[in-house]
């Protein structure tokens, strides 16, 4: 709205008591009629101004000195939460899935995720359709008769290969969520861009058209505690920062939790005894004497050169090219490695796969021949 059409449409609240020769004069009426008071110029050049009052109902929705949302909340989501949420979203991949988040909101700096559990519902490639009540009731009922004292902290939602960000059905359906729980926050995967060590994921909040107005920050800054993620153009061009903000985001784990997830990738002795495709095998033993003998071929050539050419030229002659010799010494070295662990492999494996005879000192393995293997 132009600044000066506003002051137009608020020179008739004004009644003619309320004029003034000072800008800044007191509101002249007792404070049980109104909480606050509003200066307005008629003209930015005007000499007279004027004050206009508004309910005080009205003023306490519109600039009510409430808590404000602070940046250093942080969502804390655990192990179990992202693990099922990165799960949930690859097994519905090109729709996208959602589901709701279960935790509790320890302070105002602190929510934390514990759980989730996925919502049946159908979605397109860039939206979801809105919660279905019926099945969040019969589901936080069966949580509750299992002893989980869990509540809905907010929910979440995929979107499979075009980042983090909230599209027009995604804000309407987190505005029905914060008329329930003003606090709940939307959190975004994607499942596509996630690799391993590196999880594609954003929180968000919306924020106040009110506030905005008003000229209002949507939040306060008491801490420099929080780390947020840099936005990406897409998700500033879909209205982060304008319609909605974003959360930071940690991930809380006990010594137990880390302990057991690192074990899922830990290296055990077994491997080594796992046996490799015969034709595999082959085929890299193939290659490898090929670069052998074109490696032998360099390095012979290079012997012939050191004795035809000079000093000088051989300072030059050999920069940045590849040293047959140091590399012969390296592949025949692997291949000679690679060999000896194959052939160990075979023989403990067919030692294992014979049945034993019973001898006079006990069990007595078969013959290790490995040439019939070969």
């Amino acid at each position: 709205m132009p600044a000066q059409l506003k002051y137009v449409l608020f020179l008739p609240l004004c009644p003619p008591s309320l004029c003034c020769s000072r800008k800044m004069d007191p509101f002249p009426y007792p404070d049980g009629w109104y909480a606050d008071w509003y200066f307005v110029c008629h003209r930015s050049m005007a000499s007279t101004c004027a004050h206009a009052p508004r309910p005080q109902q009205a003023n306490r929705r519109l600039l009510q000195d409430t808590n404000l949302i602070d940046n250093s909340e942080t969502v804390y989501i655990s192990s179990l939460a992202l693990l099922k949420m990165l799960r949930h979203g690859r097994a519905g991949v090109p729709m996208e899935v959602m589901g709701l988040m279960l935790g509790e909101f320890v302070d105002d700096y602190t929510v934390r995720v514990v759980d989730v559990f996925a919502m049946p519902q159908s979605g397109t490639g860039v939206s979801v359709e809105a919660v279905d009540p019926v099945f969040q009731t019969k589901m936080m009922d069966m949580l509750r008769q299992t002893g989980r004292p869990e509540t809905v902290v907010g929910w979440y939602h995929s979107h499979p290969g075009f980042g983090c960000w909230l599209s027009s059905v995604d804000i309407n359906t987190q505005q029905s969520f914060e008329q329930l729980t003003p606090r709940a926050v939307a959190v975004v995967v994607d499942p596509i861009q996630s690799v391993k060590g590196k999880v594609v994921i954003d929180a968000f909040r919306l924020i106040n058209p009110q506030t905005l107005m008003m000229g209002h920050e949507p939040r306060q800054t008491t801490s420099n505690l929080g780390h947020l993620n840099k936005p990406s153009i897409q998700a500033l061009i879909h209205g982060l920062n304008r319609h909605y903000y974003s959360i930071g985001i940690n991930y809380r784990k006990t010594g137990l939790e880390e302990n057991m997830l690192m074990n899922l990738h830990k290296h055990v002795w077994t491997e080594a005894l796992e046996m490799d495709d015969f034709k595999q095998d082959g085929e890299k033993n193939v290659d490898k004497l090929k670069r052998l003998v074109s490696l032998a071929e360099g390095y012979e050539k290079r012997v012939k050169e050191e004795t035809e050419l000079t000093k000088d030229q051989l300072k030059t002659r050999y920069v940045g090219k590849v040293d047959p010799k140091k590399h012969i010494e390296d592949v025949g070295q692997q291949l000679i490695e690679d060999n000896i662990v194959a052939v160990s492999r075979q023989m403990i494996d067919k030692e294992a796969c014979l049945p034993k005879n019973a001898g006079a000192n006990g069990a007595v393995n078969g013959e290790m021949e490995v040439d019939d293997e070969l």
